[in-house]
């Protein structure tokens, strides 16, 4: 009789650290080709500024803490947070903004807590979060798509050379390449209806914002792209859109000149898709077990509507993730599953 050579269906090789890495990397492809193609070359001047600023700031840390470089910086984890702070600072953000932004993440949020899986913060959030508290002049000078404002975008030399030198000339005059967010314009809006703004400011598009709501959607089909990888779990992203989507539809009155935002317009707006999976899903910081991860997202989802609903600005996810870094362990404690063979869970 012979024997069937074949392997336990259930036997599946985990991750590593730097697979997971490569593949978060990969997934923001989608999303940083969107912001490319409508707002320039600044998203990508912003990590070729970041990345190697990151390395030499792990590197230099590392041999302070006499850990072995090579091991660490292969594990990608620096490389992915220069990645993600790059993307959400605003295109063509000066480079002395950006060094000071990964020197936080890197040195401060990161290794100041022991290195990767003990910090208690989202490094990136936390570097922008210090960034716009400290320089709320560039950080929010963001780029205006293109067909906003003109239907040309920057040169790649002038770009670089306002990373590097802020010269303000020519195409880079603040009021030639800058405006404000649909978020934004809309949080302001106390005189026009929601129809008379998409039909009157070219900047909102079609749902939510010339340009946004395909860079949404280009970390939309990135973060997909890592639940089919089961990088992380659906819990926590799917709860933050859900509890996104009830919040702006229950205080949705239609478009009146004194309106939140359609649930698609919170959708497809900002960094709505990229917090959703690029962001919260961090393992380190985020809620545990599947139950704490729909109530982390769930919670992050409604406490970024009301910040952009209510508080001082249009666009909070860095705010709502590190408040809610912070209720993680708690809300671990309050979530556990229940012990295999027990008819109830026990807390602590």
């Amino acid at each position: 009789m012979a024997l069937l050579n074949v392997s336990s269906p259930h036997a599946h090789r985990p991750l590593s650290t730097n697979n997971v890495m490569q593949l978060v990397l990969l997934a923001t492809l989608p999303g940083v080709l969107a912001l490319t193609l409508f707002f320039g070359w600044g998203t990508l001047i912003n990590l070729a500024i970041a990345i190697p600023l990151a390395l030499v700031f792990e590197t230099a840390v590392l041999k302070i803490r006499k850990r072995p470089i090579g091991f660490y910086l292969g594990d990608y984890s620096a490389v992915v947070t220069a990645v993600l702070l790059a993307i959400a600072l605003p295109p063509y953000s000066p480079f002395w903004l950006i060094a000071i932004g990964i020197f936080f993440a890197i040195i401060i949020a990161k290794h100041l807590y022991g290195g990767m899986g003990y910090n208690p913060f989202n490094p990136a959030m936390v570097a922008y979060v210090v960034l716009l508290i400290s320089f709320p002049v560039e950080m929010t000078q963001w780029a205006a798509p293109v067909g906003a404002l003109s239907n040309e975008l920057p040169n790649l030399l002038p770009s670089i050379q306002h990373a590097f030198t802020g010269n303000t000339i020519d195409s880079f005059a603040p009021d030639g390449w800058t405006m404000a967010t649909p978020l934004d314009v809309l949080k302001n809006n106390r005189s026009e209806l929601v129809a008379d703004l998409f039909a009157n400011n070219k900047s909102f598009g079609q749902w939510a914002g010339l340009g946004w709501e395909w860079v949404n959607l280009g970390f939309l089909a990135g973060g997909i792209f890592l639940l089919y990888k089961r990088v992380f779990t659906w819990h926590a992203p799917v709860a933050m859109l859900a509890a996104l989507a009830f919040c702006s539809l229950f205080f949705y009155d239609g478009g009146s000149s004194a309106s939140k935002g359609s649930p698609l317009f919170h959708l497809l707006s900002g960094a709505t898709m990229f917090g959703a999976f690029f962001i919260i899903t961090d393992p380190v910081t985020s809620a545990v077990s599947n139950r704490g991860r729909l109530v982390y997202g769930a919670l992050i989802g409604f406490i970024l509507f009301v910040i952009r609903a209510w508080g001082n600005y249009p666009d909070a996810l860095a705010f709502a993730v590190l408040l809610m870094n912070f209720t993680a362990p708690f809300i671990d404690y309050y979530t556990q599953p229940r012990t295999y063979g027990h008819s109830s869970k026990e807390n602590g």
